[in-house]
This record gives C-alpha cells, structure tokens and sequence, in this order.
C-alpha cells in the first residue's frame, strides 16, 4: 500500500505542479509550439470529460470520481497481494483520478495543455492526469489479461 501512496502523491503532485504553471504564466487559450505542426502547449479549461462529453456536469463527474477511486481500492486493492508492477499501475490511476477530481473540485473544470496535431488531425488537449489514466488503463487491461493466460497454462 505504501508503493500506491508514493507513486500516487507523486502524479499528483507533478500534475498539479503542471498546471500551475500552465495557468500563471499563460493565458486562457494560447499556445506555445514546441515542434512545429506536431506539438504544443495549449492552455484549455475542460468542464467536461474525455472529448469535453459531460460539459458542465462537474458534481456528476466529482462523484464519478469518487466512487471511481473507492471500487478501486475496494475490489482492486485492498486484502491483495500485489506485485510491484501492479502497484505502480495503481498508483498511477490514482494519483491521475486525484489530479483530475482535485482541479473539478477547486476549480469547477480541469485545466488541460498537452495540444498534438497528427497527419493534420488535431487531438483533444489532454494533460498529465489523463495520460496516467489512460496508460495506466491499458497496462492494468494488458497485465489482468496475461495473468490469466498465465494461470491457464498451468492449469493444462
């Protein structure tokens, strides 16, 4: 559990860390390239979810959150015996759903940056929280799936 805490504490902090800077030394709306028609730093407010689905439903996605981190810790964490890996896993989800909900909770949205323009599609801008989500997702998808491959392999 002390792996989740610290893994957790510092995705969070760096997150919130991110857009602090973001938010002072930018303005609403701008952005700075970083590589040209590929990457840049866009300051956005999002009050909606991935894709700004939900907008203005920030008390729904706040208790989505919450009840997001209780399963879990409930079903997921809590009385099992995790590898280290997975515990890292964890406490990247974690500290991304903290980063995110900590934002919606003092701010009433979440303040995105990360702008990336892609064969001329432009991606929704996202930011350190929902990359740790999404990372941690699929490896947690990946790893649950192997494990299970593992376990038939034995049983045969």
């Amino acid at each position: 559990m002390q792996m989740i805490a610290i893994v957790s504490s510092i995705t969070l902090l760096l997150d919130q860390i991110i857009k602090i800077i973001v938010s002072t030394k930018m303005t609403l709306n701008t952005s700075i390239t970083i590589i040209k028609d590929f990457f840049s730093i866009t300051y956005v407010r999002n009050d909606g979810a991935a894709f700004s689905i939900l907008g203005g439903k920030t008390l729904f996605l706040i208790l989505v959150s919450l009840i997001s981190l209780y399963l879990i810790y409930y079903f997921l964490i809590k009385d099992k015996k995790l590898k280290k890996l997975e515990k890292i896993i964890y406490g990247l989800l974690i500290g991304g759903l903290l980063g995110n909900l900590l934002d919606r909770i003092l701010l009433g949205c979440v303040i995105d940056y990360l702008s990336f323009n892609i064969l001329g599609y432009e991606a929704p801008i996202f930011n350190l929280a929902d990359t740790c989500i999404v990372v941690s997702t699929c490896l947690l998808i990946l790893f649950v799936g192997s494990d299970k491959v593992e376990n038939k392999s034995i049983r045969k």
